[in-house]
């Protein structure tokens, strides 16, 4: 009956199954051989509803669909044009600078290449950029942000860690503080290459009174960062209150003040944001309702003796898991890989000596990378389909994007202060 069950759970993920019906299909099967009673799966779904950090998820989710509807994505390009144009390629820094920080907004690469992208590609073009360049730079840039405030990953790292208990505790602020420093790394790493590469490409001229205007016409999105950051690490509010207070503000700023999003649109936009968190809740469900099958069933451990047996040091270890994140990140979305993953490799992680924050970023900037890797990272096909571009293409275009970034990846790996610096 088992054996039945695993062919038809695997025909339905072959047929193109729900992630979320198959992981449940999978926690079931699971419990139903150790002679487990069913009602736990119920009870780890009502688990995740007392979880105060989720409040976040749909607040941050609906705060970055709103952003994206409105005209932030213009405002922070000639925001950052104005302040850096004036350096040796520096259309090429403002564009890793303002995708990074549209997709933190956002919290979708997907939306920067095509709401930046429209307007980063001709630019880069039009200023002598090479074609391939250019869109080897919206492309691979899209997914810079998942390290920055608010990112809906990085929050979905921490509760998937944290309700797994394992390695030392840690909060989603330190996991804030924890991302600064590496994506710097990967963006100074982008614009010393681009430096290099572009360095005869006309700048623009650096004038006072467009800097101003800029910063005027950003002010209210510019606020919006350091309002959570402020309010969260001066204990005034919590992760899920600081959440609250970006949904009511971007409401009142997009809708009320700047006049982008009508309010007649706001149910649409409450409808789609709210697709994807309810998406993301069902595979975060049923992941720890699995979670609890393999723990119950000592499969980390075993895995981690396995691994023990055949790696004997920190550093093979950690070469080892960049190659399989690198490859999970070009077949799964973030969420899914998060919450299918994070419960496999922490405990073997923290085994080798890992700190769980430390890992949480490793996570990330692998699936970040991830997103542009061939054959089918899901950025080059929003790109080859953005810009009407062969995917052959895309691939010739992001190779040297993506060399520049796994060395900024093995610092970030074999640095831990990087990530540790504030404990």
């Amino acid at each position: 009956m088992i054996y039945l069950g695993i062919i038809l759970l695997v025909l339905s993920a072959l047929l193109g199954a729900p992630l979320f019906a198959v992981v449940f299909g999978a926690a079931m099967l699971g419990f139903v051989a150790t002679d487990v009673d069913l009602a736990v799966v119920a009870i780890e779904l009502y688990r995740i509803t007392d979880t105060p950090l989720l409040v976040a998820l749909p607040l941050f989710t609906f705060a970055g669909y709103l952003m994206a509807e409105s005209k932030t994505s213009e405002r922070l390009m000639n925001l950052t044009r104005s302040l850096f144009g004036w350096m040796p390629a520096g259309l090429a820094i403002v564009g890793f600078l303002a995708c990074a920080v549209f997709t933190a907004l956002t919290g979708a690469s997907g939306v920067t290449i095509v709401a930046l992208g429209a307007l980063l590609f001709p630019m880069l073009t039009q200023s002598g950029y090479g074609e391939r360049f250019s869109l080897g730079l919206v492309t691979a840039s899209g997914s810079l942000g998942l390290l920055i405030v608010p990112s809906l990953p990085l929050i979905l790292y921490g509760i998937v860690a944290q309700q797994l208990g394992v390695g030392e505790s840690f909060t989603i602020s330190q996991l804030f503080l924890a991302g600064i420093a590496p994506v710097m790394v990967m963006i100074l790493a982008l614009s010393v290459w681009a430096i290099w590469r572009h360095r005869s490409v006309p700048r623009t001229e650096f004038v006072v009174a467009e800097v101003l205007l800029s910063i005027k016409a950003a002010r209210w999105e510019l606020a919006l960062p350091f309002a959570v950051l402020g309010g969260v690490y001066s204990g005034y509010f919590a992760i899920s209150e600081a959440a609250a207070v970006t949904a009511i503000y971007v409401i009142i700023i997009e809708v009320f003040i700047y006049k982008e999003v009508p309010l007649k649109k706001l149910p649409e936009v409450i409808r789609e944001s709210m697709v994807m968190v309810g998406s993301i809740i069902l595979i975060l469900g049923a992941a720890l309702a699995f979670t609890n099958y393999l723990v119950d069933s000592e499969i980390p451990q075993t895995l981690f003796e396995f691994i023990r047996a055949h790696v004997d040091s920190r550093i093979a270890f950690l070469i080892l898991l960049n190659v399989m994140l690198l490859i999970l990140g070009a077949l799964l979305d973030v969420f899914s890989a998060i919450i299918i993953m994070v419960p496999l490799i922490l405990p073997i992680a923290v085994g080798y000596g890992v700190h769980p924050v430390h890992l949480g970023i490793i996570f990330l900037a692998n699936l970040q990378i991830g997103y542009f890797t061939p054959p089918i990272g899901m950025n080059l096909f929003i790109s080859s389909y953005r810009f009407k571009k062969p995917i052959l293409q895309l691939y010739a275009a992001c190779w040297p994007f993506m060399v520049v970034l796994l060395i900024a990846l093995m610092v970030i790996t074999y640095v831990p202060f990087l990530s540790l610096w504030f404990l």
